[in-house]
């Protein structure tokens, strides 16, 4: 699993499928160039609050994340997992559901996108 670092990354899975769960939203869209790997970036806004709590919602994406994306990723997509206010209240198995949940979503989206093209 590799880390989405980049600005430009960020912005290109804000445009593709988008699926919302009440502790995260998912961001997803095909790596631009032919990859391996599932790769995968974090954010959090300042509307969830201070440095501290950012943190440590991104803590527990991250958490989820390498839980469930060896498991259920698709090698060369990049998922961006935006952080909600129930990311700090859920119980984690709640939130590894949610995750699991958007990707088979996501997923199911992309299929029926890619069939139509």
């Amino acid at each position: 699993m590799e880390r989405l670092r980049k600005r430009a990354d960020f912005l290109r899975a804000a445009k593709g499928i988008r699926r919302v769960t009440p502790s995260l939203t998912l961001e997803t869209c095909l790596t631009p160039e032919p990859a391996d790997a599932v790769r995968v970036g974090f954010t959090a806004t300042r509307k969830l609050g201070g440095a501290v709590e950012r943190n440590r919602a991104k803590r527990r994406l991250r958490a989820a994340a390498a839980a469930v994306l060896p498991l259920s990723g698709r090698a060369g997509n990049d998922y961006v997992l935006v952080a909600r206010p129930g990311t700090l209240t859920r119980q984690f198995s709640s939130l590894i559901e949610d995750l699991g949940q958007a990707l088979a979503a996501a997923h199911q989206k992309q299929g029926s996108v890619r069939d139509k093209s």
